[in-house]
């Protein structure tokens, strides 16, 4: 029986990074239950998958930031897109902001499977147990056992059952009596309590909003949903939302007094906002559509309401909408320069199985290739 120097269970993106860097002497095996490689990259920004951003930082993430910190300065921003350059991966920026591929997320897995190319695969392969036996791990599966010196963990989330994800990353680390924290719907639209039913109808319009949760602020397109809000914003503020209150500017960057001042229009007119929704809001604010110049002392204070509407969500759409999974193998638990469980000798995790998770806009592949690069650079 062939004994391997590092089996990789996923081969996601952090998996395929993770073999990519392994010395080429180094005998390596990636294990997916998918026929094909890389399937959330295929499917993920419309097919042209958002790598990373333009500003990649602390905040953009929620977890233990020194580890954060360690694993983005052995692999940034910088050290990614310098890599896709000279490996002719041509990227496109969009609103300023968001690094997408410019032809098809075809082209940065073909950039992973030609990299990883000296490491073997077992495709279609469905992990029973993971078990260590004097010194060697063990990898039960239905095609048969694997044994190696080195494992690997780079399995993913729970979000996209449909391509295979599953907790069976937090099941391995659990067998090995390392913490976990179970993983829970990240990225996600938000469901509505009864109150705030109003914006159901409004399903299909967006617009540009400032969100406060949880002493965060993400400011970006909320869109208004059959089951709720998502949008952008939404997805972005719901990694930092547990329960309790979110706040909502729909006015940001703009003062309502001052729009409103002196006008003789409609309220809805003045407000620079799709007419159903300065209608909804207003009714929402318990503010009567009137000439501005006839509003009450009471009823512009009420306005200001506008800048700051609060309200506890219900919950969130659920796995099968959400982007990522929050959660995972817990920081304490690794060597922040190795990613090495401290308890299991030669164990590794990687990606979104660790308990570190990136707002919207390319953070999470961009975690994914660098905590790989990092681990990767230790096991050779």
């Amino acid at each position: 029986m062939k004994i391997y120097d590092v089996i990789i269970l996923g081969a996601g993106a952090s998996g395929l990074m993770c073999a990519a860097n392994l010395k080429k002497k180094t005998s390596s095996l990636i294990i997916d239950t998918n026929e094909k490689v890389a399937k959330k990259l295929k499917i993920s920004g419309g097919g042209k998958c958002n790598i990373t951003n333009i500003s990649v930082k602390l905040e953009n993430f929620d977890g233990e930031s020194e580890l954060i910190n360690k694993v983005l300065k052995r692999f940034s921003r910088d050290d990614l897109l310098e890599w896709l350059e000279r490996n002719r991966v041509e990227l496109e920026l969009r609103k300023g902001r968001y690094y997408f591929c410019k032809k098809s997320a075809d082209d940065i897995i073909e950039l992973l499977k030609r990299s990883a190319k000296h490491s073997e695969m077992a495709l279609n392969t469905k992990i029973e147990s993971v078990t260590k036996k004097d010194e060697l791990f063990e990898i039960e599966t239905d095609r048969g056992i694997f044994r190696a010196k080195k494992l690997v963990v780079a399995t993913g989330g729970e979000s996209f059952k449909n391509i295979g994800a599953s907790a069976i990353g937090l099941e391995i680390a659990k067998s090995f009596g390392i913490k976990v924290k179970s993983f829970t719907p990240a990225l996600v639209g938000l469901t509505l309590q009864k109150e705030q039913f109003w914006m159901k109808e409004l399903s299909g319009l967006s617009c540009y909003v400032k969100i406060k949760v949880a002493k965060r602020e993400v400011e970006e397109e909320m869109l208004f949903a059959h089951k709720g809000i998502s949008g952008p914003a939404v997805l972005s503020a719901s990694l930092y939302w547990q329960k309790g209150d979110i706040s909502i500017d729909f006015l940001p960057n703009k003062n309502v007094l001052e729009l409103i001042n002196g006008s003789k229009k409609l309220v809805s007119s003045v407000l620079p906002l799709p007419k159903r929704l300065s209608k909804a809001l207003l009714n929402a604010v318990a503010v009567k559509d009137k000439e501005c110049f006839k509003l009450t002392k009471e009823e512009r204070e009420q306005l200001k309401t506008l800048h700051d509407y609060s309200f506890a969500p219900a919950g969130n759409f659920g796995f099968t909408k959400a982007e990522v999974s929050r959660g995972g193998v817990l920081a304490s638990a690794l060597d922040y320069n190795t990613l090495e469980s401290k308890d299991i000798e030669n164990l590794y995790f990687i990606g979104e199985v660790v308990d570190v998770t990136g707002e919207l806009g390319g953070y999470n592949f961009q975690w994914a290739f660098s905590s790989a690069y990092h681990c990767a650079k230790n096991l050779n």
